[in-house]
Formats: structure tokens, sequence, C-alpha cells
């Protein structure tokens, strides 16, 4: 094992990507060589053929933003080789989404300029558009006599609104499909329903995985062009219109991109994966994956990740095991509850206990009440909690097990459990470089709300949600040593 794992290490980073490149060879020519499995893919208007006559099909890009194994770009390849058409990707630049800063549209940015050009390479036309996708993608498709649409899949209520609007106004001729290509076992597929928790849908999944965990075959290039000619990219203006806070800096740890993700793969698999097991809950060790921002864009597959992540399942079985189940059975478990439960971002959306016990501590006194402005400049008397906000400002990050303590004291210090759940996502949203992403929502439901949890002893403004203190992160890790690290001087100015 120990030469196993010194030849691992002497891998680099081109090396990886050379192996991802070769395996999808090996496993087939492209993809009109490989059986496509069409439970990845679900009709959303019953319209089975591609219009006749058409001169393009559309990939409508806004999930996962990469050519490379991603399973709605090959299936929107699949249609146009099979219909002798050209291939197109729009991405809308939208004027705001939900809380997002110019942090996230900048990281977004440059992700998909590295997208276009691989596209230029395959012969793929890249069309960054500006505006609605309500008014652009129907637009492009009415334009340029596209067959058909393929959408990415992503549950949250604002861009299931978009596909709703975009189906509603399509020609009645021209299908649309989704496809799953941010969850290894499609969502609507792994359960029909809300599941209750990570125990009632984990086995759901891993009966699945045999079937939906294969290996991708390569993006081709692309054996049709198109006779139009199109407006070019203008990447210097891309943000000109845009309505977002644009206070927040951007984050330096973590470069955008497929190839930077898949070098972050390849440090967490050589540096950290040893050790996820039993030191990730640890704020101050150097455990955790941090391919999250990654993850959120779609930058990078899961699936990819887990493909190569079992081959070390015999030297870190524990490690495999952990992160199979953070970044597989969670992650799909939060788009689960995102896709069934319409009100998942408000107290509405938990279950009756939760909702019960909220009311019943609504009126607790709070030794502390906190403005959102005190909050989001870490003006609390927990220093503790504003190492937390600074770190997720400063970084865009914060360590999982320190983001329930730190939304579960909003809780604790707000005047109602909604202006909590209001405020934790807002912040999440605003300033976490994975926010505006189904981990958040469920993240802040979970701490503030108990959704995937049970009821715990009794307590003042808890009620039955689970409780975390100070006391208890001193018992896990060296609070000073976090605080010192991520402390931010307190105002003196503090709403008591």
């Amino acid at each position: 094992m120990d030469k196993l794992n010194s030849s691992k290490r002497r891998r680099t980073v081109d090396d990886l990507l050379q192996k991802f490149e070769n395996n999808r060879k090996n496993t087939a020519e492209s993809i009109m060589t490989f059986n496509f499995n069409k439970k990845r893919v679900r009709l959303l208007n019953n319209l089975n053929d591609v219009k006749e006559g058409c001169k393009g099909i559309l990939y409508w890009m806004f999930r996962d933003v990469r050519v490379q194994d991603n399973w709605a770009l090959l299936f929107a390849q699949k249609t146009a080789l099979k219909n002798n058409v050209a291939l197109h990707i729009c991405y809308c630049i939208l004027p705001r989404f939900l809380d997002a800063s110019i942090r996230h549209y900048k990281f977004l940015l440059k992700g998909l300029k590295e997208v276009e050009v691989e596209c230029k390479a395959l012969n793929i036309y890249f069309h960054l558009l500006h505006g609605e996708p309500k008014v652009n993608i129907l637009e492009f498709v009415k334009v340029f006599k596209m067959g058909a649409v393929i959408v990415d899949f992503y549950p949250l209520k604002l861009p299931m609104s978009w596909i709703d609007d975009i189906q509603n106004d399509l020609p009645k001729d021209i299908p649309i499909c989704q496809v799953d290509a941010h969850n290894i076992v499609p969502c609507w597929h792994a359960s029909p329903k809300e599941e209750f928790a990570a125990r009632t849908i984990r086995n759901k999944i891993h009966t699945k995985l045999e079937e939906f965990l294969t290996e991708f075959p390569p993006i081709v290039k692309h054996l049709y062009i198109s006779k139009e000619k199109f407006r070019s990219n203008n990447w210097e203006t891309a943000l000109e219109n845009v309505k977002i806070d644009t206070s927040v800096d951007e984050i330096t740890w973590a470069m955008p991109g497929y190839k930077h993700g898949i070098k972050e793969l390849e440090s967490f698999i050589q540096n950290r994966l040893k050790n996820y097991a039993t030191e990730r809950n640890n704020p101050l060790s150097n455990s955790i994956s941090n391919l999250s921002p990654w993850f959120h864009f779609g930058m990078i597959s899961v699936q990819r990740c887990i493909l190569e992540m079992e081959e070390y399942r015999k030297l870190y079985p524990k490690s495999v095991e952990s992160f199979i189940e953070e970044a597989v059975i969670r992650r799909e478990l939060s788009d689960n509850f995102c896709f069934y439960n319409e009100n998942y971002d408000l107290i509405k959306g938990a279950h009756a206990w939760a909702i019960e016990t909220l009311n019943i501590h609504r009126k607790d006194k709070r030794e502390y009440v906190y403005s959102l402005n005190n909050l989001e400049n870490c003006q609390t008397h927990d220093d503790l909690w504003n190492a937390c906000q600074n770190q997720m400002v400063t970084t865009g990050k914060m360590h999982g097990f320190l983001r329930m303590y730190w939304a579960k004291k909003i809780l604790q210090w707000t005047e109602t459990p909604e202006n909590a759940l209001e405020w934790a996502i807002f912040l999440n949203d605003k300033y976490s470089i994975d926010g505006c992403d189904p981990n958040g929502y469920v993240g802040c439901m979970w701490s503030i709300c108990g959704i995937h949890d049970h009821g715990w002893p009794e307590r003042e403004i808890f009620g039955k949600i689970r409780y975390m203190n100070y006391e208890g992160c001193k018992r896990k890790f060296n609070v000073k040593e976090f605080v010192a690290k991520w402390g931010k001087e307190k105002s003196d100015n503090i709403s008591k």
C-alpha cells in the first residue's frame, strides 16, 4: 500500500487530466456509440421528436458549467449528431440571481470563459446571453431555428420558474428535456417524494449507484457547423448591466474552471483524504475536500470525483465512505428537499413538530438580540461566532461544523425564527462562494428548523431543535486558536 501511495503522490494534475481523457475514450469513441441511460432525462412537454427542418440543438446551461463529464451536454450532442445539425450552448447572465454578489458572478464568468475555449476546439457554438431566460432563450430558439432544448436541473424555485416560462411559451412542436447532470442518481429517480432524513434516502441511492455511477463517454469534435454568423461574446462588458452587490471581494484561494477543480481534487486525494474520516469536523484540521465551489457551479462533476475516489477505497476505506456520504447522500438529499418542498426556505417548510416547538418558544426572552447589520459586520458578544462570520466574509468559506453553530446562534439572537432563517440564508448566499445552493438552504433549515433531524430535549428559544453552544465547540477544537486566526474586533455599539 505504501508503494501505491508513493506512486500516486508522484502523479501530476496533467497526468490526472490525461487519465480522465483516456477513460472517456476507452468507454466509447463518441456518445453515438454509447448507450445513454434515458433515466437521466425527463421530457417536460411530452414531445419525443426533434422539429423537422431545424438548424441546431440548444443546450441551455445554467447549473453545470463544464464541457466534459456532463450528461446534459452529452445528451444534447447525441441529439444533434442524430439529426445532422449544429450544437449550441447558451448561458444567460442574469441581472440578479437571488442574493449572489459580484464574488459569485466573477467566479462564474471565469469558468464560462474556459467553457467557450473548449467549445471552439470542438466545433460547438457557445453564446453568452444577457437578461432573463424567458426572453433571451426563447428569442434564440426562434431566430436560429433550434429543434430541441435541453436544460440543466436546478431544484430552486427561481430556475424552476425559468423552465416553466420557457416551456409555456416555446413553440408547440419543439421538445424540451431536462437532464440531471449534477447528481449521480437523478433526483426524480432517486426518490418520488420528499425524504425525511439521510437514513431514509441512503439505501435508495446506494441501490442505484451501480446503474448510474458509470464512466463518461467523451464530448467529441462536432461534425456539423452552422451557416449563420453569430455575434462574438464580449467578456469585457459581460457584467455591465448586473444589479448585484459589488462590495464583496473575489476569493483568491480557489480558482474557477474544470482544470483548477481537478487540481483541488488531486490535492485532496494526496494530502487530506487519509484524515478525512477522523478530522473533517475539526475546523483547525486541514482535512476537508475544499471542492464545494466547483461542485456548486458544476465546474467539475461529483460523479467524476467519486469514480476516482473509489480507487482509494482499499487504502482509506473509512475516508472514502465518509466522502461518499457527504458528497453523494447528503448533497442529493438537499436536492430532494428543495425539489419536493416548495417552502424549502420558509419556516412552514419544516415538519409539524418543529413548527410547533418554535411557536411555543417564540416569545422566550433572548439575552442578546442583534440586527442584521450587527450580524453581517461581526458585531456580537461571541468571539467564535464573529470569527466564523469574518471567515465567510473574507474568504467566501466557512467550515461545515461551524456553519451549524453559526446558524443556530442566529436563531438564539434574533426576535423571530422567521428573521433567523431569512438572515442566515441571506448572509450565506451573499458571502459564501457555494451560496444559492440547495446545500445552503438545507443547512440553514436543519440548524434553525430541524429539517432531516428529530426532536431533542426541550430548552428555551430552541424548543426541541438541536442545540449547540460555545462550550461544546471548545470540546471539539481549540476555539482560542480559531478566534486568533479569524477574529475581528467587535464594535462597541452592540444591540442587546
